[in-house]
């Protein structure tokens, strides 16, 4: 199986690039794609494992035959607790064992590449920065953000929040003041601080005043546009928007 990187990559850059891209692919399998995912994980099938690749994308394969393998290998066998467990729970399982594959895969680069104590200092901080997909998944990043904005505001009255609206507002408001938002370019300083920190449930990745964002009516985390597939022009029609996973939900057997 084709899972390593071209062993061209050298620097500290390069391998964090490997990573985001690894931990994309990742992301995908556990937000926009969980229903094609939940259907590969065949508890029937044999051992499993989660695979991310250098390309954003991800495959439910078997594990790599050679011993050892090129590569740290995911967790083995994910497909079979698939129905022993609550989906939510499952998910997260998985999530935070994609965590450690991805964390392993790094500093196997970086012992291979032989960096040094800074160099993998470095490395870490980069990717510390970036929120672990488990806090995605589970939706616990967006907690630990609000809980850190509403620690520093202290006692201080909220700022209004005019790009999520009020809910009695509805979800008609906050889509047409973010297609507003994007397609006037606006780039209020108040908003950017309001939401600057806030994460695609998609890709990870932080607010920019210059996209279209969109927010999920059941789970309401945000996401990017482009990253569900949605317009503004085609988010002005919908009345009760569905991130994909909460649209792929269904009861199990």
């Amino acid at each position: 199986m084709d899972v390593a990187a071209p062993y061209s990559s050298r620097t500290v850059e390069e391998v964090f690039r490997d990573f985001k891209a690894r931990r994309a692919g990742l992301l995908k399998a556990l937000t926009t794609d969980v229903n094609l995912f939940f259907q590969q994980c065949d508890p029937e099938k044999e051992n499993l494992c989660l695979y991310g690749f250098p390309s954003e994308q991800w495959k439910v394969n078997l594990p790599a035959e050679e011993v050892p393998p090129e590569l740290p290998e995911p967790a083995l066998g994910i497909n079979f607790a698939r129905d022993g467990m609550q989906e939510k729970d499952w998910l997260a399982l998985v999530a935070v064992h994609s965590d450690a594959w991805l964390l392993a895969v790094a500093f196997y680069f970086g012992a291979r590449f032989q960096f040094d104590k800074n160099d993998r200092k470095r490395l870490f901080n980069m990717i510390n920065e970036l929120p672990t997909i488990f806090e995605i998944v589970t939706g616990s990043a967006k907690k630990v953000k609000e809980k850190s904005t509403n620690s520093n505001h202290g006692n201080n009255k909220p700022k209004s929040n005019s790009k999520r609206g009020s809910e009695s507002q509805g979800k008609y408001a906050k889509v047409m003041q973010a297609r507003e938002d994007y397609e006037d370019g606006t780039d209020d300083e108040d908003n950017d601080d309001e939401h600057g920190e806030t994460l695609c449930g998609a890709c990870g990745e932080n607010y920019a005043s210059d996209e279209f964002w969109i927010c999920c009516d059941v789970c309401e985390k945000w996401f990017h546009g482009k990253c569900v597939k949605i317009t503004p022009a085609r988010a002005e029609h919908i009345k009760q928007y569905k991130c994909p996973s909460c649209s792929n939900k269904r009861a199990r057997p």
